[in-house]
């Protein structure tokens, strides 16, 4: 009587058929990659064991769903309907692979293909994924609130995860947004009882299932991972649950580990309850219900050989498919940029000079007022305070707080989320408060946008702009003065921008909106409100509302005279930041010696002008407000040394901070450790002498 409820639930035995149909082909190839291993070099991991609530969930997603699944999750891609030759191209790193070209271990698809659920890319960092999918969510749940969805469904944002991650810190995050927004996400946790070697008992003191309560809101379901039918019908209830009440469910599954954690890490190392896992091995289960209803012997029999056929087949393609060509490893570290050369009027006639954190906010303004999909978020910038820095006042008042709002202080979900609203079609500009708190955003940083546009072989780029107030400005003392470019320019994939006045500061805004990638936008906070003595500059006429700047195009920011050029009495600076305020009021004891260069971005960097412009001086400064020591300044100091070598009459000199671990609070020590124009003359006038 149980098994004709359930079929009658699930419509007809097809759906059991099928599902025996990819479990005997999913461990087949587990028995494949285990007999060939040699072959198979490439660490990987198997769902033996999970697949039963894995197909269950891959056999009801829709094309309109979003997927973030986790490396053990191949049966969840079979059951959705990608061919075993399909994953076997990235198991065995092939230039076919359809997820990443050779680039990104098996089980970890990125895919945008019709008729599929959508599967941005996720890392390997147990947990990380929960973030950016809870981000999608809220991407979705935003769209649907503007009606800009592209489709008229309802979709849902399926994340799964094993349990052991859930100890993870941003999978508390991603939970805490999803009750506090009610987004409409599921969170799959498949519980095998092992984070590779370490057993439950020593990683937590509760499941998944009871951590979740703890998050009010959360729906939670119990389902046994190894009964299929209950599966299907449990998995099945959530998805409707979530497509139709638009809040957030987590399904806690228990399952049994019947393959080996990872093929490097085996299980019979570390492991003694093999026997009491394979008592609940999900295929003889299914086998049996099957039969109880009537499925004769031959037909299981001919499904099974067929599976394992399949598998065979498909692992003998996959071994003679092309190695990827070495020359495609160039591709793909970015999106195309949209953005390529300057345009608008950058001086308008008749404009009155605003300071550089105005405009900024002119920037977001217009950037919202012509792009619905632009939200702006982050700590504090909602509607009471708009920014600590007022650098998003009004903006709420004008937009509304599904546009404009404040997040927990969470700095991993700010950074991290964006990752997830851009895949849904989201435009993202969020705010670290300080340059020193962004470290607990780093992760996502470097694990999740930085790479997505290259392991997903451009098929996902992130576009986000993270805005990162940074630098000294009168006391700030340590925790909120930090300057932390070197920190993030060895991270391929992200571009960074550190405007010095506020004309730079719309337009490079702008062009980072526009960019289909990750941009972090460095913005001083001494230069803010031209309040800190000497920056006057920062401040300028608001540019149009077309002005926009390339990345990767700096600015000569004051010339050099050509007398004192041509007699080899002339200085280049490079720098940016503070550091064109710094150069510009040292320069004036020295006229029409010292000839600017405002880099604006770091990354891409105007290598071409830098080059071109020592050269023509011969002698270099290069200034930042960093620490000095294994800084960017000394990596493009040697990089100056090398490529102008010819040209030079003097070393190249950096200017910059004190090696001390913080910047004090004392306005003394904070003195003493910043370079100022006191110093950067010193420099000047040693290096003239040459």
């Amino acid at each position: 009587m149980y098994f004709a409820v359930i079929i009658n639930q699930m419509t007809d035995k097809n759906i059991l058929l099928k599902a025996y149909a990819s479990m005997c082909t999913s461990k087949r190839m587990a028995e494949i990659y285990d007999e060939n291993r040699q072959i198979c070099k490439y660490v990987h991991s198997t769902s033996r064991g999970h697949e039963a609530i894995q197909l269950a969930v891959g056999m009801q997603l829709r094309e309109c769903d979003f997927l973030s699944p986790y490396y053990r999750d191949e049966s969840i891609l079979l059951g959705m309907g990608i061919e075993p030759y399909e994953l076997m191209l990235q198991l065995l790193s092939k230039k076919d692979d359809p997820f990443s070209g050779g680039r990104s271990y098996y089980g970890h698809p990125s895919l945008k293909k019709k008729g599929f659920p959508k599967i941005p890319h996720q890392s390997s960092a147990t947990g990380m994924q929960a973030i950016p999918a809870t981000g999608m969510a809220h991407g979705i749940q935003y769209l649907e609130s503007m009606n800009l969805l592209s489709t008229n469904e309802k979709p849902v944002v399926v994340c799964s995860l094993g349990d052991g991650s859930v100890t993870e810190g941003e999978v508390s995050e991603a939970f805490q947004m999803a009750v506090l927004k009610m987004l409409p996400v599921i969170y799959l946790v498949q519980d095998n009882e092992w984070a590779i070697s370490a057993y439950k008992a020593e990683m937590r003191a509760m499941d998944a299932y009871e951590f979740a309560a703890g998050f009010k809101g959360m729906k939670r379901i119990r389902v046994n991972g190894s009964d299929f039918p209950e599966c299907y019908r449990k998995f099945g209830d959530a998805l409707e649950f979530v497509r139709t009440k638009r809040k957030p469910v987590l399904i806690h599954a228990s399952v049994p580990l019947l393959g080996h954690h990872t093929s490097g890490v085996r299980n019979e190392w570390y492991r003694d309850d093999f026997s009491s896992h394979e008592e609940d091995d999900p295929i003889p289960k299914l086998r049996k219900i099957l039969t109880d209803i009537g499925v004769g012997e031959d037909e299981l029999l001919k499904i099974q050989s067929d599976g394992i056929l399949k598998a065979e087949e498909s692992f003998n393609r996959a071994v003679n498919a092309e190695d990827p060509d070495p020359e495609s490893i160039y591709l793909h570290e970015f999106a195309p940029a949209t953005v390529t050369e300057e345009t608008g009027i950058r001086e308008p006639q008749g404009r009155e000079p605003v300071v550089m954190v105005d405009a900024g906010l002119y920037a977001v303004n217009e950037i919202m007022k012509k792009h619905p999909e632009a939200i702006l978020y982050g700590q504090d910038v909602g509607k009471r305070l708009g920014g600590v820095f007022r650098e998003a006042a009004t903006l709420a008042q004008k937009y509304g707080d599904n546009r404009v709002f404040n997040t927990p202080i969470q700095e991993a979900y700010i950074v991290g989320s964006t990752a997830g609203m851009s895949a849904v079609g989201v435009k993202p500009i969020v705010e670290i408060q300080f340059a020193d708190y962004a470290w607990a955003g780093i992760n996502q940083l470097v694990v999740e946008l930085s790479k997505s546009c290259y392991l997903s072989m451009g098929k996902y780029p992130v576009s986000s702009v993270i805005r990162i107030p940074c630098g000294a400005y009168g006391s700030g003392g340590p925790y909120h003065s930090d300057c932390i470019e070197s920190s993030v320019l060895p991270v391929r994939g992200i571009k960074v921008a550190f405007p010095s006045n506020a004309a730079d500061m719309k337009g490079l805004m702008k062009s980072a909106f526009y960019d289909p990638n990750p941009v972090i936008m460095f913005e001083h906070k001494g230069l803010y409100w031209s309040k800190v003595p000497g920056t006057e500059l920062a401040k300028c006429p608001e540019p149009d509302e077309d002005y926009i700047i390339p990345f990767g195009k700096g600015r000569v920011f004051q010339k050099a005279s050509k007398d004192k050029t041509d007699n080899g009495e002339s200085v280049a600076v490079i720098t940016y930041g503070m550091g064109i305020h710094w150069a510009v009021n040292a320069s004036k004891n020295f006229p029409g010696c010292i000839e600017i260069i405002d880099l604006r971005t770091l990354y891409p960097m105007d290598d071409e002008l830098v080059y071109e412009t020592v050269s023509k001086h011969g002698k270099c400064i290069v200034i930042t407000e960093e620490k000095t020591l294994n800084s960017f300044a000394e990596s493009l100091a040697g990089r100056i040394s090398k490529n102008c070598f010819k040209f030079l009459d003097a070393p190249v000199e950096v200017i910059g901070s004190v090696n001390v671990p913080a910047v004090p609070l004392n306005t003394g020590l904070e003195k003493e450790m910043l370079p100022g124009p006191e110093k950067t003359a010193k420099v000047m006038e040693n290096l003239l002498k040459w």
